[in-house]
């Protein structure tokens, strides 16, 4: 008898060495990945040294996922190891990918428990490719954007209000960008930020006429926080130099400062902060809230945009 250690050995001792079935083993043999190096007088198949080579190399690379056809042909070296491996890991990357969106999305949908259809819209959004949602974005940002993007102060603008979902994002990430998705083509918010637009664009023109002045939003930060602060009320008398001092600024202020405190603004900065990992931003709706209840109070009639009362 050949000892089992010796040059050949039979399909059940290669079996044992190799941790294959013999039925594997056999089917490895009869496609010619690795073929027997003779037979025994009673006709059984004999495997060398190099079987047992190929049947380890086969079954690391199919416990990796590679398939049969490459496996053939990197046994045949058609292909080299460092080839199939390189092409298998790329597919593996797809993969997790895709299992890291679907996790993202099913956990988004357990938090908010989501309807049907929202899941649905959800795991739609989520799969657009990076460039169908650089389309849905420019899309919007387009439309609120429009002649003033050119500009150099709004192009930093507009990059500040687009999402980058990153290639492995969290749940909370996909939950934002599907309500922040959802967000930009909603009209009527469309129609508030084309407004910050043009106010900002008039503030610049202003500026540009009459010197540098500080921005509204900061302005307004500057003049109610200390009475916010002090618990003045927005009736009290003591808010009317307040407002005098926020008409002075700009006569269409209240118009400006209710597109400014809308809350789908706050909230679009919000999800932007989530999606694309940034800081929660701060929020400038307790001084929006008491300058505009304080003017309403205390202001005179402004004419509004298109010269209609407020």
């Amino acid at each position: 008898m050949n000892d089992p250690l010796g040059p050949l050995c039979s399909i059940g001792e290669l079996a044992r060495r190799t941790g294959l079935t013999v039925k594997a083993i056999r089917f490895y043999s009869d496609r010619g990945i690795a073929p027997p190096t003779g037979r025994s007088p009673a006709g059984y198949r004999l495997y060398g040294a190099d079987a047992l080579a190929r049947l380890d190399l086969v079954r690391t690379l199919r416990e990796l996922g590679v398939g049969l056809p490459d496996i053939r042909k990197v046994v045949a070296r058609e292909l080299s190891l460092s080839e199939v491996a390189a092409a298998h890991a790329d597919a593996l990357a797809v993969q997790i990918r895709t299992l890291r969106l679907r996790h993202a999305v099913l956990t988004a949908v357990a938090r908010r428990d989501s309807s049907p259809e929202e899941m649905d819209l959800m795991h739609r959004l989520a799969r657009l490719s990076e460039d169908e949602r650089r389309r849905l974005i420019d899309d919007f940002l387009d439309s609120v954007f429009a002649g003033s993007a050119g500009s150099g102060a709004f192009v930093g603008i507009r990059r500040s209000f687009t999402p980058e979902l990153p290639d492995n994002p969290e749940p909370e990430q996909i939950a934002a960008w599907v309500e922040l998705a959802e967000l930009s083509q909603d009209g009527e918010f469309r129609a508030v930020v084309r407004r910050l637009v043009e106010h900002l664009e008039a503030e610049q023109e202003g500026a540009r006429g009459g010197g540098p002045r500080p921005g509204l939003v900061p302005s307004v930060r500057e003049l109610v926080g200390p009475v916010l602060a002090a618990g003045i009320e927005p009736g009290d008398g003591a808010a009317a130099p307040v407002v005098e001092a926020l008409l002075a600024h700009d006569v269409h202020v209240l118009t400006r400062l209710e597109a400014v405190n809308d809350p789908r603004r706050e909230r679009y900065t919000e999800l932007l902060a989530v999606i694309n990992g940034w800081p929660a931003p701060e929020s400038w709706a307790p001084v929006l809230d008491w300058a505009v209840e304080a003017i309403r109070t205390h202001g005179k009639p402004q004419a509004g945009v298109g010269g209609q009362a407020e």
